[in-house]
């Protein structure tokens, strides 16, 4: 049986490799396409785009890699029995349950690697990526701010009378209407853009910051300054906070030696939770979606029909397992602690139910109305259609 086992590996980890590459590819074009109003409204280069498409690629692979591996097994194992095979094997004495062991070597590669993108890949790459869009966002204002034109991007509006050829700007306006609480306008004599390394600032000199928290002028208030740095890293943040990053764009470890003390975590506690069960529970996907398909085809079958509703079955169950996890990691995890019970739960139940099925403990059959209903269908699709 080694040798049987490591055909239908090989055969299965050809087939999973083949589909996270081609599904990859397809969710990032999709994604490239929202993204090229970097290079084209925003004036950015070719590079600039590649990488900050790019970025979104581990992302990508966590949702795709557990699909992938999933339409490898319904593939490979609808061929071989289409071919013969698996009758042969259970002929041979090799159950369902055997099947297993060749299955589970990519299955538990496929887990290793999600669980290592979704605990450091996936964080670097959305702390790169928000990094590279609050680069992307100073650039903008550095190289489309027109002399005489106001230019608003995120809340925040700018104007400058004159750009000197040295970079030097004139007569800068700056209002800052973000917080629904407050707004805050910035008017200086002259300013210049600054790379310090640790941020992009608009450095302005000899003006003055008029703070309104109100909705008349009696509840301003004026200071005056000879040197004020402006963040524009603040562009790509949230709400105003040029330190800022989403839980997503966090480390793993970042999250979990959080200490929830400012106002702000105290608010983001639910999220910071559902991202954390969100990165933990990806992992045990693969591994139930190979309980799935092997639970609906792992059985030889002699009928086109049985196969049809076969397949029907376990891409319902993985849309099940796979929506019921997604409302669990992002809705109820966030709200409940309970809601982190059910979202381990869904992966592992139904793995150990599929398991179930497999070894024979329980006995699963399809409803009688969808196996007519696939049946009929398989009948239409096959049988050429008769002229009168």
């Amino acid at each position: 049986m080694n040798l049987i086992s490591r055909y239908i590996a090989r055969q299965f980890g050809f087939a999973f490799l083949v589909c996270l590459v081609v599904l990859t590819l397809l969710a990032w074009m999709v994604g490239a396409l929202r993204e090229f109003n970097v290079m084209t409204a925003q004036g950015q280069s070719i590079i600039v785009f590649l990488v900050i498409s790019s970025l979104a690629l581990p992302a990508l692979a966590v949702v795709v890699a557990p699909l992938a591996l999933f339409v490898a097994m319904i593939w490979l194992l609808t061929r071989l029995n289409g071919g013969s095979e698996l009758v042969v094997l259970n002929a041979a004495g090799l159950s369902p349950a055997r099947l297993i062991t060749p299955f589970a070597g990519i299955t538990a590669l496929a887990v290793v690697g999600i669980a290592a993108i979704t605990l450091y890949g996936q964080p670097a790459s959305q702390h790169e990526l928000t990094a590279w869009r609050a680069a992307v966002g100073a650039d903008i204002v550095s190289h489309f701010l027109q002399e005489g034109q106001f230019t608003t991007m995120h809340g925040i509006t700018f104007h400058i009378r004159e750009r000197q050829p040295n970079g030097t700007l004139l007569g800068i306006f700056v209002q800052d209407t973000r917080s629904k609480t407050q707004t805050l306008t910035y008017i200086a004599e002259r300013g210049q853009i600054v790379d310090s390394g640790s941020g992009i600032f608009l450095v302005l000199e000899n003006g003055s910051l008029q703070r309104q928290e109100g909705g008349t002028a009696a509840d301003a208030s004026i200071v005056v300054f000879e040197r004020y740095a402006f963040d524009l890293s603040q562009l790509g943040g949230d709400d105003g906070d040029p330190t800022y990053f989403k839980p997503r764009d966090r480390y793993t470890g970042e999250l979990l030696a959080m200490k929830l003390t400012g106002p702000r975590n105290l608010a983001e506690l639910g999220r910071i939770r559902g991202e954390l069960v969100d990165r933990f529970t990806a992992p045990l996907y693969p591994i139930a979606f190979m309980f799935v398909a092997l639970a609906a085809l792992g059985q030889a079958r002699t009928t086109r029909q049985g196969r049809a509703s076969a397949i029907a079955m376990a891409i319902f169950g993985v849309l099940v397992i796979r929506i019921g996890g997604f409302v669990a990691t992002q809705s109820l995890s966030v709200h409940s602690i309970a809601g982190v019970y059910i979202a381990f739960a869904i992966p592992l139940v139904a793995s150990l139910f599929c398991f179930g099925v497999i070894v024979g403990w329980i006995r699963l059959r399809p409803p009688r109305g969808l196996t007519t209903w696939m049946s009929d269908l398989a009948t239409r699709l096959t049988t050429p259609a008769v002229r009168a």
